[in-house]
């Protein structure tokens, strides 16, 4: 049962016969007799249960947009249904509180909307609709909540695809290069031409200046068909916020622009994502599917509070790929957690692999180095001096090891994996 505000009006009427008789018996006559009218309204109302209720499933959409959720009402009583209904859900759905006034005439349908604009990424759920059936004086009715399914998934923005533009005519300038002098490791043979002066002469082929007479050398095209596999990190190294932002958000806003290059590319891509388990997989993607199927499987990830686990996550990477690739690590540069973990593992990846690492570099960081007005701010200066030091060291440490190390703000981070991709691409590295 509840009542609405009428009930208090019909109370503050009673401050009349009050006045006018100034007796406990008129007081209590007349809180019994609104008593009275409230029991009387609720019985009259009807039940709640006659409303069925569904939901209609809402699509995917990326986290900034708005979506919507509609409810489909099925009035089975003969008599209408008049009342309110509230579709609760997460706070973090973003959905309007404000109630929605029904009526509905017996035997008939209706449909409510309730507008969503999630606040974070991933999987934001339905908690329960609040069902109420005024009566007919509008003072009481009965209410009933219950529990019906529904979801709406929040996906990566992508806020990097801005950068996509840029980087493929950067990629069509590449590929559109008529030779390649290049001849090394991960180069595709193009096509054989007469020797002009300039020609770098490691590139004459031999056996086809003697069957023509004449110097030929082989030309080169940039490769294509190359295979690229990204591991995120989901680790408690991820979970920090940067620019309130969690380190894996920026990780996978970067993981899907170079992803999108490396498709324009013709170049295949596989993702993994985990710490001390493989939580997602996403496997031999090509073409127009790729962002899809990426951004559905990042969406519902989370940070685990916990340590990754480098060596199962690299033997994930052998078991995709057991011939040369690119392989791209996006994980903070935590001492702690490479020096304990990837460090050895990255040993064994780095002789079969080109390794890149991605890093989330945080920009309070410098700030605080410059800033040194008072004492408490020497003190802040110098713990940014020594975490930019360290940062420094396993950079150093792992670039010993052959190994890329791109280490940006989370701005800069995607920008710049995608030029260090292109710059290997251009030299044949991949």
């Amino acid at each position: 049962m509840y009542v609405t505000g009428r009930l208090l009006g019909l109370v503050a009427v009673g401050a009349i016969p009050t006045i006018v008789h100034p007796e406990y018996w008129v007081v209590f006559v007349w809180f019994l007799l609104c008593a009275f009218v409230a029991v009387g309204d609720y019985l009259v109302a009807g039940r709640t249960s006659t409303l069925l209720i569904a939901r209609s499933a809402s699509d995917p959409i990326r986290l900034g947009d708005a979506s919507s959720s509609t409810l489909f009402l099925t009035n089975m009583d003969k008599r209408a249904f008049h009342g309110e209904i509230r579709d609760a859900w997460q706070p973090s759905a973003g959905a309007s509180s404000t109630p929605h006034r029904i009526d509905i005439p017996g035997g008939e349908r209706r449909f409510v909307t309730t507008v969503l604009r999630p606040t974070r990424r991933g999987d934001r759920l339905a908690i329960r609709v609040t069902l109420r059936r005024r009566g007919p004086l509008g003072i009481a009715g009965r209410q009933k909540s219950q529990f019906v399914p529904g979801q709406v998934r929040a996906l990566p923005p992508f806020d990097s695809r801005k950068h996509l533009p840029s980087r493929l005519a950067r990629l069509r300038q590449l590929d559109g290069r008529s030779a390649v002098r290049i001849r090394g490791q991960g180069t595709e043979f193009d096509s054989l031409r007469d020797y002009v002066e300039g020609d770098d002469v490691r590139s004459i082929d031999w056996r086809a200046t003697a069957r023509r007479r004449s110097t030929v050398v082989r030309t080169w095209q940039p490769e294509k068909d190359r295979h690229i596999v990204i591991v995120l990190d989901t680790s408690r190294t991820s979970a920090g916020r940067v620019e309130d932002m969690p380190r894996l958000d920026s990780a996978m806003d970067a993981a899907l622009l170079l992803a999108a290059l490396a498709a324009h590319a013709g170049d295949r891509v596989d993702l993994i994502a985990g710490d001390r388990k493989i939580h997602r997989r996403v496997t031999s993607t090509k073409g127009i599917d790729l962002l899809s199927n990426l951004v559905n499987a990042m969406a519902p990830l989370e940070p685990a509070l916990l340590e990754a686990d480098w060596p199962l996550l690299g033997a994930e990477v052998a078991r995709l790929s057991r011939q040369r690739a690119l392989l791209v690590l996006l994980t903070p540069l935590e001492p702690a957690a490479i020096e304990e973990s990837l460090l050895p593992t990255l040993a064994v990846l780095a002789q079969r692999y080109r390794v890149v690492i991605g890093s989330v570099a945080d920009p309070a960081l410098p700030a605080m180095l410059a800033d040194r007005g008072d004492t408490e701010s020497t003190f802040d200066a110098a713990a940014a001096a020594r975490a930019i030091e360290q940062r420094e060291r396993m950079a150093s440490a792992v670039g010993r090891l052959g190994v890329d190390v791109i280490d940006a703000v989370p701005d800069k981070l995607p920008p710049a994996l995608a030029d260090h991709y292109l710059t290997l691409k251009s030299r044949g590295l991949l």
